[in-house]
């Protein structure tokens, strides 16, 4: 998968003053602890190890506030500094798996996707949103799983992932379309399509047709399908989606024999939540 650089996804606050007439909610609000948070985030965004000029323009942040998040975090193993350069450390893993073994949906989901994948022998994942990104956060692999590295934790674009597209169709349009705008969109492949008015009319059939595709948008020679996921009060939740390749399936015979199973699926997950 092409590795993106999307500089505009952390906002912080490089005035930490509290001014006199803050509420007492705001008053409950830990800045520094906000500041440690969004250079931990400058990571994944760079996905390389950072300097501290870079982790300082990533988050907006001064040199001086930088730095000082940056040696905390180092002083409490979350991060390692050699030659300048720093980088996370095995520590910061706690924070993702706290998140997988305390959210119950991924448990519940599993089972699932499992099924899925026996039956149809192509893998499958469940998604979130999170800004512009769909993050995987349940997957069951085949043995002739595509090798594109996706695991727990993968953060794929939304405006050309199945998964995402599904997400973003969800949302109010002027919701969806500041997102699709706020993150670079690169052509991954010659069949990905980045310009928003593109974008925004799928959109509409997403929501129309109540599924998305993803052709060879993500990598050539990869296709997959997804459908929401939505919890008995009507709300989306996550991304169901099941991926193979074009040598496989076409996207006829995806629509055809893989979309009635990820309906199948969806039912069966929003009876259990």
């Amino acid at each position: 998968m092409a590795k993106s650089t999307h500089h505009n996804d952390v906002n912080t606050q490089q005035n930490t003053h509290l001014p006199k007439d803050r509420s007492n909610e705001d008053k409950e609000y830990v800045a520094g602890l906000e500041k440690g948070l969004s250079i931990i985030e400058a990571f994944g965004i760079k996905n390389t190890p950072l300097t501290l000029s870079e982790a300082a323009e990533i988050t907006g942040h001064s040199r001086a506030s930088a730095r000082r998040s940056l040696l905390t975090l180092q002083k409490l193993g979350y991060v390692e500094c050699d030659d300048k350069m720093f980088r996370l450390a095995p520590r910061v893993l706690r924070l993702g798996h706290a998140y997988l073994t305390s959210t119950a949906l991924a448990r519940t989901i599993q089972p699932t996707l499992e099924a899925i994948s026996e039956r149809t022998n192509e893998s499958s994942s469940f998604a979130v949103l999170d800004g512009s990104d769909a993050v995987f956060v349940a997957r069951a692999a085949t043995r002739r799983s595509l090798s594109n590295g996706l695991g727990l934790g993968s953060r794929l674009p939304a405006y050309c992932a199945a998964t995402g597209r599904v997400l973003l169709a969800d949302l109010d349009p002027d919701e969806a379309k500041t997102r699709l705008e706020r993150k670079p969109r690169q052509k991954l492949t010659p069949n990905t399509r980045i310009d928003i008015p593109t974008l925004m009319s799928y959109l509409n059939e997403v929501r129309r047709v109540g599924y998305a595709i993803s052709d060879e948008e993500l990598e050539l020679g990869v296709r997959s399908l997804a459908v929401p996921v939505r919890d008995q009060k009507g709300q989306t939740i996550g991304s169901i989606s099941i991926v193979s390749s074009t040598s496989r399936r076409s996207l006829e015979n995806m629509i055809e024999n893989l979309l009635p199973e990820l309906e199948r699926a969806r039912w069966m997950v929003a009876s259990l939540i």
